[in-house]
């Protein structure tokens, strides 16, 4: 395993409780970069399918929340009903996605992958996991920890909760 890169945010003798300014704005252009490179890799299969990074969120919560409600989509994604509209019917035109009527209510529907779609969202998170497998390796177990830590300490209180809820539906 090899050390992490050295850099302003990365040096163990910086006291971390108290961050410069400078500091604050390396940690927010590094985010920006390294969020361009997570979604690189999916999106050049999503262009070559006319689809963006709309219809890749869709797909990988319909995916790991098997049978939401398109309520239940709208609160994880926090978008317009109206996008979301958009991005389903594009996703169940071309049979990515089914839209099944609820039982107990008639008025919700419940949204799952169909054998299309979990084809193209392994594809996607295969490409994303192998970018965070070789970036986890290179910094090791402690630095994956705090990355975590620190991600979840950015979350607004009410997707911490969303986040949580996925992370226990999923264990």
């Amino acid at each position: 395993m090899s050390s992490p890169p050295s850099s302003p945010l990365a040096r163990p003798a910086d006291n971390l409780l108290y961050l410069t300014d400078e500091q604050l704005r390396q940690g927010t252009e590094a985010m920006f970069f390294a969020y361009r490179g997570f979604t690189a890799d999916p999106d050049r299969i999503l262009n070559k399918i006319s689809y963006g990074r709309a219809h890749h969120r869709a797909i990988h919560f319909i995916n790991v929340t098997r049978g939401a409600t398109v309520n239940n989509l709208l609160s994880i994604l926090g978008i317009t009903k109206q996008s979301l509209n958009r991005v389903l019917r594009k996703l169940i035109e071309d049979g990515l996605v089914e839209s099944v009527v609820g039982k107990e209510d008639r008025r919700e529907r419940h949204l799952f992958l169909t054998d299309q779609g979990r084809d193209l969202e392994k594809q996607l998170s295969t490409a994303q996991h192998e970018r965070m497998r070789k970036a986890f390796r290179q910094v090791g177990p402690e630095a994956v920890a705090g990355f975590r830590a620190v991600l979840e300490a950015m979350m607004d209180q009410d997707m911490r909760f969303l986040y949580n809820d996925l992370r226990n539906d999923g264990s």
